[in-house]
């Protein structure tokens, strides 16, 4: 049986980083079936939604799905929302899981080996603001159901990884209600994994120990506005966005994707660095079950990294295909 892969390109160097993918994943031998559908900034400017009703039926209809990478405007503009934000939603995807791990070139540090695991439905990006004048609220959305849901995950992936520790990152000193319920409920999911060593700590002495010491973390779990800025930081400690995957999992589907944007100023002059995405596709790969292949994809993917060539972003001169090309090659000769 053939897996079925759901496409979506997105914007800007969506349309080049996914291509890029697609080729190593053909690469690896595996039966796999593409759907190509369509979401984004660009879909919204043609058709008035971000996300068609046909795009949220393709990724239904398949086993899995790799995204590119989406624009969304600053200013507000009636009637658009995010597409990535929309499927976490629509799909119920909520947990979104990013590890960053050392890579074989100069701007990566040594040691670090880690997962964020972050709460992708509520917290702040409800989006639920309004504005009094001069004065401008938001709602911070946190429910035990959701807390306690992710929890799980986070505990389930630190309970199968060597050093098995969990950090609970939060802001409860602060405010109590909201993070104070996130903490207690994931303290209270703990009780489930007896080897699991639990452990919390406030998310600004996280930020910093996670710049000072990086390596003393395994498995970080959060609320969905820490999450986002705590797997940015990390992705910084290891060389880059251009080198981050991520994870979209919900209970009966999965959106994978790289931690970039779509990166209009290199768009179209075919020197994205594909990283991220092809690490994206080796994460839908374990999802799926196919583990070996995954870590084969991976391991060809450091060892174009360590002996070149390298996209311009990692000081190199390679063009997308040629970084591609190449992991194709190393990807045979495992």
């Amino acid at each position: 049986m053939a897996y079925r892969i759901c496409l979506i390109e997105g914007d800007g160097i969506g349309h080049e980083v996914v291509p890029a993918a697609r080729k190593v994943l053909e690469a690896t031998g595996l039966p796999l079936e593409f759907v190509e559908a369509e979401a984004g900034w660009e879909t919204f400017e043609r058709r008035g939604v971000s996300v068609p009703e046909e795009t949220v039926e393709k990724i239904l209809s398949c086993h899995a799905t790799l995204f590119g990478a989406a624009t969304s405007p600053t200013r507000k503009v009636p009637g658009f929302f995010g597409a990535i934000r929309y499927l976490r939603r629509r799909l119920d995807l909520y947990a979104n899981v990013r590890p960053a791990k050392s890579r074989p070139i100069p701007q990566s540090r040594p040691g670090v080996d880690l997962i964020i695991v972050r709460e992708n439905t509520e917290g702040l990006y409800v989006e639920q603001e309004r504005r009094y004048l001069d004065v401008a609220i938001a709602d911070a959305v946190i429910s035990k159901k959701a807390s306690e849901r992710i929890g799980r995950v986070a505990l389930k992936i630190a309970e199968g990884r060597p050093r098995k520790t969990l950090h609970i990152a939060h802001k409860a000193n602060v405010l109590p209600v909201t993070q104070g319920l996130f903490l207690d409920t994931v303290k209270e999911a703990a009780r489930d994994f007896p080897l699991v060593n639990v452990q919390d700590i406030i998310v600004d002495n996280c930020a910093m120990q996670l710049v000072m010491r990086p390596e003393r973390f395994d498995v970080i779990v959060t609320t969905n506005l820490l999450g986002d800025i705590l797997s940015d930081l990390t992705a910084g400690l290891v060389g880059g966005l251009g080198l981050a995957p991520s994870a979209n999992i919900g209970d009966t589907t999965a959106v994978f994707e790289p931690v970039h944007g779509s990166a209009p100023d290199i768009a179209g002059k075919g020197i994205a660095n594909p990283t991220a995405t092809i690490l994206s596709a080796a994460m839908m790969l374990d999802y799926l079950g196919e583990r070996e292949v995954a870590r084969k994809v991976e391991r060809a993917v450091d060892l174009v990294l360590e002996k070149g060539p390298r996209t311009p972003d990692l000081g190199g001169e390679a063009t997308t295909e040629t970084f591609t090309q190449a992991v194709i090659e190393a990807l045979k000769a495992l």
